[in-house]
């Protein structure tokens, strides 16, 4: 017996919101999803795992009519249907919760919440007191006037889960909803999910975190190379298991064995570097050839220490303290200065600051290699970036079909990461400050990045690493620095420091 007919007998005679049979989509002579089953029943979070390119956005587009299927039969509330928009879903109950804000910015909470389903008249002050209502029945503390521009991404989440449950959805889909928020929010969310399951909602719920899913799910369903490989019960998670399917190998935040040695003299001296009120008095050294953790909560003023060292942001004149590269003080005006001495910063938010998201893989891995020249040559030069793309295609192993014509944002998330990686990296840097270098990637993904770190700092490079995730921060660093309310509080042995110390100093 598969594991949709077990969980179906199971359910007896409820019949799931939505059921997909044999559904699939090519794209070009590919298949992104290749004759799939999955279904979802009331009042039931099931969540969808893979690595990134294995179908899960595809599968979920088509539940919510943003892209069509080119085989099977999708069934909602026992009715075959074939969406060709998303309005066409959201009418039949399907609300998608995207994990880039489908929001209007600049209207309010409200506005946003009874956005095409208002009243032919209506009053501002009626609105606000029905949204903060809506608001209030989830526990959501959000002002219902406030401008959507001015809340954080875990609030633009809460605000859309909160028009799902106004238009009466049937079934919600969150896709990627903890990728960056912080533990609190990241609480908040799931306490939301457990309401809509609650209230007969059906969920889906697509997520990177292994961890997440084994704890908030009610079934896994797996994903690889758009097949599927099996739905789990409960009763069945297992972790080695959920990435056995996931990857076909296990995988594990396993140490390298130690066998580096890093340069007595430090390349990089941070002082008493200060920017209210994010950074206070932080202070900390990189030695050529070493992986220098920072670990610490979102706020603790880690990733603002590393803009302010690249340049990219300022800090005061007066009593901003120094920072020094191969024992020369320096202040950068602009990244680029930087980056011509040798000092690459690789950001977190790879959607927003890290790619050219309208260019091909190629011209944004160029883009990156002229940027790190000394001088800017006359001509742009075809030949040649098509020539540095391919080869930083293949030393960062990006999957693409035609990487020289590609988007972007035609490739999944693990992939945008290590063209973001490939496009600071085209020369090889004395200092590389690589924040949060895995999030959102999947668990296959993440062993081929880490890999690539250890080789920078085997090539002598001195690596700073900024993650959230203190696995992570263990498998890779040297030494392990925390991050607290903007400076080093505690400074770890990785062999001698567990996840429960480096959290204690990190709260604490």
């Amino acid at each position: 017996m598969s594991p949709l007919e077990a969980v179906s007998r199971q359910e007896g005679a409820e019949d799931p919101v939505v059921r997909l049979s044999g559904v699939s989509k090519r794209y070009g002579g590919a298949y992104a999803l290749n004759s799939v089953d999955f279904e979802v029943f009331p009042g039931e979070i099931h969540a969808i795992l893979g690595e990134n390119g294995a179908g899960k956005s595809t599968l979920v587009k088509i539940i919510s009519g943003a892209t069509p299927h080119d085989q099977g039969t999708l069934w909602l509330n026992g009715e075959e249907r074939v969406f060709s928009a998303p309005a066409q879903a959201a009418d039949a109950g399907v609300e998608m919760v995207y994990q880039e804000s489908s929001l209007v910015e600049s209207m309010t909470v409200a506005q946003n919440l009874f956005l095409g389903r208002e009243k032919v008249f209506n009053r501002l002050s009626g609105l606000n007191i029905l949204a903060r209502e809506l608001l209030e029945s989830h526990n959501f503390h959000i002002r219902p006037e406030h401008a959507v521009s001015s809340l954080g991404a875990a609030q633009k989440q809460m605000v859309e889960i909160a028009r799902a449950v106004h238009r009466k959805a049937k079934l919600v889909i969150l896709d990627e909803p903890t990728s960056a928020v912080t533990p609190e929010e990241r609480l908040q969310l799931f306490m939301s999910m457990q309401r809509l399951k609650r209230d007969g909602v059906g969920v889906i719920f697509i997520s990177h975190n292994i961890e997440e899913a084994l704890t908030e799910a009610d079934r896994i369903t797996v994903l690889r190379d758009g097949e599927l490989q099996g739905t789990l019960l409960k009763e069945d998670f297992r972790r080695d298991k959920v990435i056995s399917m996931m990857v076909g190998r296990d995988v594990e935040y396993a140490r390298r064995p130690a066998g580096r040695e890093a340069d007595p003299d430090p390349v990089l001296e941070v002082e008493d570097v200060t920017l209210i009120p994010l950074v206070r008095n932080m202070s900390f050294s990189a030695h050529a050839g070493e992986i220098v953790g920072i670990a610490g909560l979102v706020g603790a003023g880690r990733s603002e220490v590393a803009m302010i060292i690249a340049g990219i942001t300022k800090r005061r004149r007066l009593r901003g303290g120094k920072v020094r590269f191969r024992g020369r003080e320096v202040r950068y005006r602009t990244p680029r200065q930087a980056r011509r001495d040798g000092i690459v910063y690789i950001t977190e938010d790879r959607k927003v600051s890290g790619f050219f998201s309208h260019l091909t893989i190629f011209e944004n891995i160029y883009l990156g290699h002229l940027c790190g020249s000394k001088w800017l040559p006359p001509f742009y030069s075809p030949r040649e970036r098509r020539s540095i793309g391919q080869r930083f295609v293949d030393r960062f192993s990006v999957r693409s079909l035609q990487p020289q014509l590609a988007n972007l944002v035609e490739i999944s998330g693990g992939n945008q990461q290590k063209v973001v990686l490939a496009k600071g990296l085209t020369r090889k840097p004395v200092v590389a400050i690589i924040d949060e270098p895995t999030r959102g990637v999947d668990v296959g993904s993440i062993e081929e990045i880490h890999e690539m770190i250890r080789d920078l700092a085997d090539d002598g490079v001195a690596v700073v690493v900024i993650s959230s995730y203190l696995p992570e921060i263990r498998a890779l660093s040297d030494r392990i620095l925390v991050a607290r309310q903007g400076h080093v509080v505690a400074e770890f042995d990785p062999l001698e420091a567990d996840e429960e110390r480096l959290m204690f100093a990190a709260v604490h």
